[in-house]
């Protein structure tokens, strides 16, 4: 500590405290004394032990002050857990807005935010050697002021990222605004680590249309905002690797998040060869050790490309000046714990109040970008329809056209068409690779009534048939997926018939199938437990559920999309849109004269979209339609769960504001409830929706945090669970 911090702390013997308590009405800052031997090492920002109420708590410690408001007994810290300073101001604001934005408490986002503690990494951690840093540094650029795509005012769109910190409501009394609580708050000294100069090859970008003007912008420091499109075939692991590559040159850091562990390794690989150890991984498949010893590296500045999960929004970045995120319609970026925040959203909110740049790329969009993009708030980033014509698969549904009904009058009404398997035969016959994805794993997944198609249902529980694989590859006896017991003599309970179907087949029969289908010929899967990551080229049959699908040097040949109603089909609000994604992800790994086949209805909106290859005018037509029956993210949705008890006395103690619409409750079905926090669940759970415009989203999320602190001041213990914008309506 320097000179000056050591007589402003001799001066200030105030300590204001974040105590990480779960009652939201304790969500707000406390005053302790510092004591003489404390005094070096109670800096803003360290983790801290304080006695609350009669027993130890853990908090940061905000700010240092010259006295305090509070005239009654004032307790002293107890002890400084580190002297590492790990609440870094733009972080402790980030945390505010995010529990701003979705009715919790700063203590629970900052749970989310900052990995537990490891000692021995803490304090056996050095820093890095110049001789493995490859990271990027390059002369002064000097801005040529010349108009650009990517020249937004920070003010544009003001409704497009959720509100920010300011929009969204700021602090209330009883939770001072982070500006003020952080005013103390300095970051952690930074570790030099020796650079070396590394030129960028960012032409892959000039086949979309202002791809170029967006490398400049990213170049320069400034805070473009673009919805990527990704080309198929696209390496999109290398071209994010560029941008942050591009934002590391100028001396500042990046944030790239993907869905998975697989998508992070080929990122992270794509990193590491243009900065070297500058870029580090974030995942929670980490150890505890290993993740906050690259934790640190990112805090002291030591690695200035991130790349991880969900979790990775929150990664302490030095001066960051990118954050990107691949494929945000994967279901993996909602965080399952409380406040409950979606890593799109949070990106979006850091990259507004950072003035970062901000990137959601993908192959497919989803219509919270498409409404963003439509606000000014982000610009499309996409290739001219020449172009994509030129990389893009055949792609055709069978019996798309009378001609093609006339040669199979079949095609739209079998599993896998007369086409289909030519198709295959024929890449097969070229030594070339067939994919075929299949929306389910297992043998048989699901069964119904062969008479009165009813689904097969347990008699003990209710709980849905299956037909497993038997360990010598014979089917067995059907068996309940919800408690195991196995029906060998199945009734069905509406018609009284004991006949069965399958209704959709699963990874493991097709591929079952398709062995015999193809003889000599290998057969692969790959999906559940065993996901492979890429296969090598050559004559094959590749059978993966959606999403497992392996990479193949030189592209696929064909790939047969199967079971296309399975996806969408699902009582799901984002359906179409998610079925579209899986689609494209699986139809971008083709080479640009293979062929797509999808098993669908040629006529569908989605089936459309897939064969032009248009996720945008898909996502925009999605947006329109949610707007008309008021649905996220036109609007701002609350969705509370609980008892009956507990939703009314929520209900009580919320003020809402004017022109909420109050949906239910109504009872939860047992596939789509969800673990309460701190409670367990009841025997019967209901849900209530709250919808208001977007304008009304700020006080809602105000009303139901005062709301939720009423009752944890008069100590209610019923289950209670409040979502803002959930990806899962129910």
């Amino acid at each position: 500590m320097t000179a000056d911090e050591t007589s402003k702390a001799a001066g200030h013997p105030i300590a204001r405290v974040l105590p990480l308590l779960s009652p939201a009405h304790l969500d707000r800052d406390f005053d302790y004394l510092v004591p003489p031997e404390l005094d070096e090492i109670a800096q803003p920002g360290v983790r801290v032990r304080v006695r609350f109420a009669g027993r130890l708590v853990d908090g940061y410690l905000l700010e240092r002050l010259p006295s305090s408001d509070h005239n009654g007994k004032m307790m002293p810290l107890e002890r400084v857990v580190s002297p590492e300073r790990v609440l870094t101001p733009e972080i402790l604001r980030l945390a505010t807005a995010v529990a701003t934005r979705y009715a919790g408490t700063r203590a629970d986002v900052l749970r989310l935010a900052i990995p537990p503690r490891h000692a021995r990494t803490e304090t056996g951690g050095t820093k890095k050697t110049g001789t493995a840093s490859k990271a990027a540094s390059v002369p002064e650029v000097v801005d040529n002021e010349e108009d650009s795509p990517f020249d937004i005012p920070a003010e544009a769109g003001g409704n497009g990222p959720g509100e920010s910190a300011a929009a969204a409501g700021g602090a209330s009394a009883d939770q001072p605004d982070a500006t003020t609580a952080e005013a103390g708050l300095e970051s952690t000294p930074e570790v030099p680590v020796a650079q070396s100069p590394v030129e960028v090859d960012a032409s892959a970008w000039g086949r979309y249309v202002h791809g170029p003007a967006f490398v400049d912008a990213l170049a320069h420091g400034k805070g473009a905002r673009a919805a990527w499109q990704a080309l198929p075939g696209e390496n999109w692991a290398a071209r994010l690797a560029e941008a942050a590559a591009t934002v590391v040159a100028g001396g500042r850091s990046a944030v790239l998040m993907v869905p998975d562990q697989r998508d992070l390794d080929r990122l992270l690989a794509e990193c590491v060869a243009l900065v070297g150890d500058s870029a580090v991984g974030l995942s929670a498949g980490l150890g505890p050790a290993a993740r906050y010893r690259r934790w640190l590296a990112v805090l002291r500045g030591q690695a200035r490309i991130v790349v991880g999960t969900r979790a990775a929004v929150f990664a302490p970045a030095r001066d960051l000046g990118l954050i990107a995120i691949w494929d945000d319609g994967d279901d993996t970026y909602a965080e399952p714990r409380s406040p409950y925040p979606h890593a799109r959203e949070v990106a979006m909110l850091r990259a507004h109040e950072t003035g970062a740049a901000f990137v959601a790329a993908g192959f497919a969009r989803t219509a919270e970008i498409q409404a963003v993009v439509e606000s000014g708030w982000a610009r499309d980033l996409l290739a001219e329809r020449q172009v994509l014509r030129e990389v893009t698969p055949r792609i055709s549904a069978p019996g798309d056209s009378d001609f093609a009904l006339e040669r199979d009058a079949l095609a739209r009404s079998v599993r896998m068409p007369g086409v289909a398997f030519a198709a295959a035969r024929s890449a097969i016959k070229e030594n070339v690779a067939v994919l075929v994805q299949v929306p389910r794993r297992g043998y048989v997944p699901s069964l119904a009534c062969a008479k009165c198609r009813t689904p097969a249902r347990c008699r003990h529980c209710n709980g849905p048939l299956a037909l497993p694989q038997s360990a010598n590859g014979e089917a067995a006896s059907p068996h309940c997926k919800w408690c195991g017991i196995t029906e060998a003599a199945f009734r069905c309970q509406a018609c009284g018939a004991r006949a069965l179907r399958a209704t959709v087949i699963g990874a493991a029969r097709t591929a079952e199938e398709l062995g015999r289908a193809f003889a000599g010929v290998p057969i692969r899967t790959s999906g559940g437990g065993e996901v492979l990551d890429t296969v090598e080229p050559g004559a094959q049959v590749v059978v993966a559920t959606v999403g497992a699908e392996p990479l193949v040097p030189g592209g696929y040949g064909v790939a047969l999309l199967l079971d296309g109603w399975a996806l969408l089909g699902r009582a799901d609000l984002r359906a179409t849109e998610d079925t579209l994604r899986r689609w494209m992800g699986a139809a971008a790994l083709v080479r640009p004269r293979g062929q797509v086949i999808v098993m669908a209805e040629p006529s569908l909106p989605t089936v459309q979209a897939l064969v032009r290859w248009d996720p945008v005018h898909h996502a925009a037509a999605e947006l329109e339609a949610r707007a008309e029956v008021g649905f996220p993210p036109a609007v701002r949705l609350a969705a509370v769960d609980g008892t009956t008890a507990s939703i009314a006395e929520l209900l009580d103690a919320t003020n809402l504001p004017d022109g909420t619409e109050v949906l239910g409750p109504v009872p939860l079905p047992p596939t789509a409830r969800k673990p309460f926090s701190g409670a367990d669940s009841p025997a019967e759970v209901e849900r209530m929706l709250l919808r208001v415009p977007r304008s009304g989203g700020a006080p809602l999320a105000r009303a139901l945090t005062a709301a939720q602190a009423v009752r944890s001041s008069h100590r209610s213990d019923a289950p209670l669970r409040v979502q803002i914008d959930p990806v899962d309506i129910g």
